[in-house]
């Protein structure tokens, strides 16, 4: 019969010998991976809400300025280019959508919020939302908008004060209006809140607007007709200084312009980084600690005959332990904090499997890499010196 030997898991016992360098050095790495995870789920939802109306719009293709980047600033083009794709082979039908900052007033505090506006046909809706559309017919008389209730609350209770009496009134750039529904859209790194209405009750809140002037050319294409085609055609008839994008290409822009023309972006990419470094650190000191304080044991091994090759793997076993169990609470943790934030900004902050699975490989990488550091000392190591 066959005698299995069990092998003495050493990077464990090493790892478990001081309780307390262990706790400290897994509380210093669950602080790494939650900094990792709060950076990395405020860029996500940077980009996901950023993109939110693009892929709500109610079209296959785009017509937008050039120098349209983002929902933030709009860029206007002429209406006229839009009716110019109408003749084109395999093109359905045209809307269109205005875009503007407006003013809210919370009709209970009677304080004003920056709001986007999005003026629409209402014969023609730019939107997709069943929510939306069934408020299209309210929305042909003047001075009525829906209002988006997943918005900041700072906006007052819409929702709740429309649905006690069908009624509520408030101002919005100065003048009256009345809500005639809700919808649900959601804040976002753009607007803290959205309101739609029709493109005429749009000209009167931003009368400076040139009446012919949209934002958007929304347009939708027969069943079965071959988009890239019908964009080339539709890109060669019209002028230069209009841009024919697909919805991918749409939110592309979008996200290109939160993560290249403003810091936030940036700042949560560095985030994510400066996290990983920290972990780094932390992780390389106790592993160099550890090899420090353990060089005598280290060295007897090497006189017994151990290979560097057999220690090294002992160090790369030590570092994989404390990426797992590091891992493990900044996990829990961070899926705690992302409610609360998600609460409180009102932002989709959420868990997802691929960004768990990518802060885990970097949380092993940081640490593997942090033992790779470490070995030079242990490789060094010379039982005729310690001795």
């Amino acid at each position: 019969m066959v005698k299995f030997r069990r092998k003495t898991p050493i990077a464990w016992y090493q790892l478990t010998r001081e309780k307390t360098r262990l706790a400290v050095s897994l509380a210093g790495i669950a602080f790494a991976d939650i900094l990792m995870f709060i950076q990395l789920g405020f860029k996500d939802a940077l980009y996901d809400t950023s993109v939110r109306p693009h892929y709500a719009l109610n079209a296959d293709l785009f017509l937008v300025n050039p120098q349209f980047e983002t929902f933030f600033a709009v860029k206007s083009i002429s209406r006229a280019n839009l009716y110019q794709a109408t003749g084109i082979s395999g093109v359905e039908s045209i809307g269109w959508l205005q875009v503007d900052k407006g003013l809210w007033r919370n009709p209970t505090t009677n304080t004003d919020r920056p709001i986007l506006v999005f003026g629409i046909d209402p014969a023609n809706s730019a939107f997709k939302a069943s929510d939306i559309n069934q408020h299209l017919d309210q929305l042909k008389m003047l001075d009525r908008v829906v209002f988006d209730q997943a918005g900041r609350p700072e906006y007052g209770a819409i929702a709740s004060l429309f649905q006690q009496s069908n009624f509520l009134e408030t101002e919005m750039n100065g003048s009256l209006i009345q809500v005639a529904g809700v919808f649900t859209m959601g804040a976002s790194f753009v607007a803290d809140g959205n309101v739609i209405t029709s493109d005429s009750t749009f000209m009167q809140l931003f009368p400076n607007r040139h009446p012919d002037a949209i934002d958007v050319g929304l347009i939708r294409l027969q069943p079965g007709a071959d988009r890239a085609q019908v964009q080339a055609a539709i890109a060669a008839r019209l002028p230069s200084d209009i841009d024919v994008l697909t919805v991918e290409d749409f939110a592309a822009r979008e996200k290109a312009y939160w993560a290249n023309a403003t810091p936030i972006g940036f700042v949560f990419g560095l985030g994510a980084v400066v996290g990983f470094i920290v972990g780094t650190v932390i992780v390389y000191q106790v592993l160099y600690s550890d090899v420090s304080d353990h060089l005598p044991e280290y060295a007897t091994l090497k006189a017994m005959g151990y290979s560097d090759r057999y220690l090294v793997g002992v160090l790369i076993q030590e570092s994989i332990i404390l990426a797992v169990l590091g891992f493990l609470p900044g996990f829990a943790l961070s899926i705690g904090l992302y409610q609360i934030a998600q609460v409180a900004t009102r932002l989709p902050i959420g868990m997802t499997l691929l960004r768990a699975v990518t802060v885990l490989v970097l949380t092993l990488i940081m640490c593997i890499a942090s033992g790779t550091v470490a070995m030079h000392k242990l490789r060094t190591a010379d039982p005729a010196d310690i001795f």
